[in-house]
């Protein structure tokens, strides 16, 4: 068994256009995870006290379901994938282990030892979709290995234009 050092994490792509995403919190982070899934999952529910404007527009848009109250356990029942992004360490702590008990991937966004899943770094460009992961540990360096990689492709397409 490797210990917590010693974790990488496998570049697995799923197929989320039937499941449905549960969102818990629409903070800053919440709203980054939001984004991220919305074009890959089939339904995705934002359950927050408070959402900034974006979440409420795409409500209004039919592209989220989201739910103005508090986090309740039954609010997790029906959910393929879940991520607890709420300011509350007790709050994220409880959807943890509700999903662990029922079976549901979860991704508690400030603790990456809970964590059944990361979120990578996405880059889609002509039909492919690379996701970029440091294992938790260097977010700039992802970043900035996302934005070369971009920029090689994007002048290799140039480059194929010209031709």
């Amino acid at each position: 068994m490797k210990t917590e050092n010693e974790k990488k994490f496998f570049p697995l792509f799923m197929d989320l256009t039937q499941k449905k995403a549960v969102v818990l919190g629409a903070g800053r982070i919440g709203k980054r995870r939001i984004q991220s899934l919305l074009p890959y999952v089939g339904e995705l529910t934002v359950i927050a006290p408070e959402a900034a404007e974006e979440i409420q527009t795409l409500a209004r848009e039919k592209k989220v379901y989201y739910k103005a109250k508090k986090y309740e356990r039954e609010d997790l029942y029906d959910a393929d994938l879940v991520i607890a992004a709420t300011d509350s360490p007790e709050v994220n702590k409880d959807i943890y282990s509700a999903c662990k008990c029922l079976g549901i991937l979860v991704n508690v966004a400030s603790d990456q030892t809970k964590c059944d899943f990361h979120f990578p770094g996405l880059l889609e460009h002509d039909g492919i979709v690379i996701g970029f992961n440091g294992g938790g540990k260097d977010h700039k360096k992802v970043k900035k290995t996302r934005e070369l990689v971009q920029e090689a492709l994007e002048n290799s397409s140039k480059g194929e234009a010209d031709t």
